[in-house]
């Protein structure tokens, strides 16, 4: 290939920088700069922030989040696994029961670590 192919290629490239290029400078250059009160104040749920915005979550927090994760994608698995159950025979049951077993001893796993308990254990 020579580089006479590519040539497209780059002159949509550069058409596509220099209209991002155009329109930062633009706005920098044409836009108004008047600081107002209002735009200090914040947006979405109308309430001034309260507290330190950088306060650490609970880890437990992060560890239902990946459970969820987990088990959402055990059922998009399943769903395409009912789709094509007639086709796969005892070969898509044995590779299927395979990979519920391991979703089934995770779980347990992690009911036995106390990850899904949010209240603490009263002494």
């Amino acid at each position: 290939m020579l580089l006479y192919d590519y040539l497209p290629v780059l002159f949509m490239a550069a058409v596509a920088i220099g209209f991002a290029a155009i329109n930062v400078v633009g706005s920098f250059l044409i836009g108004p700069r008047v600081e107002k009160p209002e735009k200090l104040d914040p947006y979405e749920c109308g309430m001034p922030p309260i507290g330190n915005p950088h306060e650490a979550f609970n880890v437990k927090f992060f560890l239902v989040a990946m459970l969820f994760v987990i088990f959402d994608i055990e059922i998009v698995f399943l769903v395409l696994w009912a789709v094509v159950f007639k086709q796969l025979s005892w070969y898509g049951i044995g590779v299927m029961a395979f990979f519920l077993a391991i979703l089934v001893v995770s779980l347990v796993y992690e009911l036995k670590k106390g990850v899904l308990e949010w209240a603490s254990k009263k002494r």
